[in-house]
């Protein structure tokens, strides 16, 4: 295995039960062959994290034994694995933190998300990123430019989550709807408009959020109650990233006959849906579970500045802090909070 400096052991942050971490001095991994050993610098804390930190579990996922959270991070490469180039060492790299197993029918169409062994870092019993090292495959340590910040391309995670959504529909021209205005809905938004949507217009009731969306490139931003005021001759695209039944139904209502829906919020695994619009208006709905070869896209746009991702960092910490960010993720003030596993 050829490599860095790496030490034998690495301090991580261990869910060992809800609302408990720990810092532990564990072993480090060792990268796969066809893998390689990242040094993370930069994980950003997503509300998947948090959900298990306060439920131990996200619907079917249950944390059985400690875990190590985290999937938004970004690095540099110590060591390689058998089949990987010497030359990778050093390298400066965003981690897309899947592995797909490459021959089910589903990875073999190109829809390795949906692959039926897929290990994704931080849900259990897979291992994430909130540790001073990592393993992931080396086709998923997607090299970044030099002036990029390891801030900037660990929120290539989420910008790729937006991508993965607009993608799912046609949204060039069209009128586009986001529901909610965290992360994932700004970035949508700006992916929309990346993707040449003519009119991007988010709802959420947090004016600081709405701040936010119109900065990083909504055309509007409006309380919910305000959406009647816009909806106009209707939208092409709706997208919901907040998970809310009620965001749901007025992103529905507000669609034009022929429009599609996108469903990336997780907030309820059952809600009431009006059938009746649905079959009248013929809409589509489409769900969406993580992302397929969205890196180099997200990692191109923030380079370029087509997608500007500091405005959302709201404070950074270590893993000593990493209790206090899972507690203050739901602030209406906080966006996103990133964590240094090295300091």
């Amino acid at each position: 295995m050829p490599t860095a400096t790496v030490p034998p052991t690495m301090r991580a942050s261990l869910l060992i039960a809800p609302e408990q971490l720990e810092i532990r001095e564990i072993a480090t991994p060792e990268p796969r062959p066809g893998d390689v050993l990242v040094r993370i610098e930069q994980v950003g804390l997503c509300g998947s994290d948090v959900h298990f930190f306060t439920h131990g579990r996200v619907g079917s996922l249950v944390v059985a034994e400690p875990l190590i959270l985290g999937h938004e991070a970004a690095g540099v490469i110590a060591a390689v694995g058998a089949g990987v180039p010497e030359q990778r060492l050093g390298e400066r790299v965003a981690i897309e933190p899947q592995r797909h197993c490459r021959e089910c029918s589903y990875c073999l169409d190109g829809r390795y998300n949906l692959c039926e062994s897929m290990e994704f870092a931080s849900a259990p019993p897979v291992h994430g990123a909130f540790a001073e090292y990592m393993s992931v495959p080396a086709m998923f340590a997607h090299p970044i430019p030099d002036v990029m910040t390891f801030e900037q391309a660990a929120l290539a995670e989420p910008l790729s989550v937006g991508l993965a959504a607009v993608r799912k529909v046609p949204v060039t021209e069209n009128r586009v709807l986001v529901a909610g205005g965290g992360p994932i809905g700004v970035l949508t938004a700006a992916a929309a408009r990346a993707h040449g949507a003519r009119e991007v217009v988010l709802t959420d009731p947090i004016a600081t959020r709405r701040a936010h969306a119109r900065a990083l490139g909504a055309t509007t931003a409006v309380g919910p109650d305000q959406l009647g005021d816009h909806i106009g001759g209707g939208f092409e695209v709706f997208v919901d990233t907040s998970g809310v039944p009620a965001a749901i139904d007025a992103g529905l209502q507000a669609l034009r006959p022929g429009g599609n829906a996108v469903m990336v919020g997780m907030g309820h695994d059952r809600i009431d849906l009006d059938l009746f619009r649905v079959q009248s208006y013929e809409l589509h709905l489409h769900g969406l579970f993580r992302y397929v070869r969205t890196w180099p896209t997200a990692i191109d746009l923030i380079d370029r500045g087509v997608v500007t991702v500091d405005p959302l960092i709201s404070d950074r910490t270590d893993l000593g802090g990493l209790p206090q960010a899972m507690r203050r993720n739901g602030d209406p003030e906080v966006m996103k909070i990133l964590i240094n596993p090295q300091q």
